[in-house]
């Protein structure tokens, strides 16, 4: 039995590594710990208190996909509802052959299953950084509130100049990353975001797209990806690993041939890319464009969780055309 995920799943490693030690399945397990990280409202990628989009509105993605059957669930454009992958999870166990429901379709299957709403999902103190960063592109007077107390932008300049001018790539990467291998030997991976901050109302990340930011097959292993989901969508970066894992290559080698396949993307936006990844052996790698990256693993034999420095691949990086600083 083993549990990996990115650094900031510390928080409920223990937690879904219990779930493992009681017999629980790798699914269980993948979903108790991205729950704690959804929760924790001092992660401000992630579920409740995450980043808002430019409209101060917390849309929040994510998916599970169970590796012995392939069957997946995810959600994406999700609002009230803070424990994304569990609503995920029931797409998966409840509403097949469906695999992704999106904006009101998620909420209004998330009512029917009884799945836990929180009526305020950002605090004062992430309301104020939006507040700020509104102001930095000089967009200050056309915030205003109404009766009901909502924000809004009221002036008619489209929101897409404004997401370009407030759009900082240091708050563009922002997930969570867990992948579990069970007793039996069944693997299970799941994702959850809350996107970029101050993304276009609408905007849909990697996080909840199967074959981009998540993918398990018990027969080579799983991978999930963080940074900027774009690049993972168009590159199928969670797929194409496993794929090169099927492929007879290494778990490094497929990692690295994986992150590689990035660097021909063509476009204006390149940013910062990081994956994680297990193999149906229980080998586990580390993968990231920045120096100084981490993730975490813990065996059932662990007391605690140890932690990794990622391995680098370096991908030039470019920002509206020019390098990123």
């Amino acid at each position: 039995m083993i549990i990996i995920a990115s650094h900031n799943g510390a928080i409920g490693i223990a937690d879904a590594m219990r779930v493992l030690k009681h017999g629980g399945s790798a699914l269980d397990a993948v979903e108790i710990g991205i729950r704690a990280v959804e929760a924790n409202p001092a992660d401000h990628s992630v579920g409740y208190n995450g980043y808002p989009n430019i409209l101060g509105e917390l849309e929040l993605d994510a998916s599970i996909m169970d590796g012995r059957t392939l069957n997946s669930g995810a959600v994406a454009l999700m609002r009230g509802f803070p424990y994304a992958i569990s609503v995920a999870r029931q797409v998966l166990e409840r509403d097949q052959p469906h695999v992704l429901l999106a904006g009101q379709g998620a909420e209004r299957f998330a009512r029917e299953i009884d799945a836990e709403s929180w009526g305020e999902m950002l605090t004062d103190e992430i309301k104020a950084v939006w507040r700020e960063r509104l102001a930095a592109v000089g967009a200050t007077h056309r915030v205003a509130r109404n009766s009901d107390e909502s924000t809004e932008l009221t002036d008619e300049r489209p929101l897409l100049d404004l997401v370009k001018l407030a759009t900082d790539p240091e708050r563009v990467a922002g997930t969570v990353n867990f992948i579990a291998m069970d007793g039996v030997g069944d693997i299970a991976c799941g994702v959850s975001t809350s996107g970029w901050a101050w993304k276009y109302p609408g905007r849909i990340g990697d996080s909840p797209i199967i074959g981009a930011g998540n993918y398990a097959d018990n027969r080579t292993g799983a991978c999930a990806c963080t940074g900027m989901g774009e690049m993972a969508i168009r590159a199928s970066t969670a797929r194409s690993l496993v794929l090169y894992l099927q492929m007879g290559l290494s778990l490094a080698e497929a990692g690295r041939r994986a992150m590689s396949d990035l660097r021909d993307l063509g476009g204006g936006y390149i940013g910062g890319m990081n994956l994680i990844a297990l193999d149906r052996d229980g080998n586990h790698v580390g993968l990231s464009t920045d120096a100084g990256r981490t993730y975490i693993f813990q065996h059932a034999d662990m007391d605690t969780h140890g932690e990794v420095e990622r391995e680098v691949v370096e991908i030039p990086s470019r920002w509206a055309g020019a390098p990123c600083a």
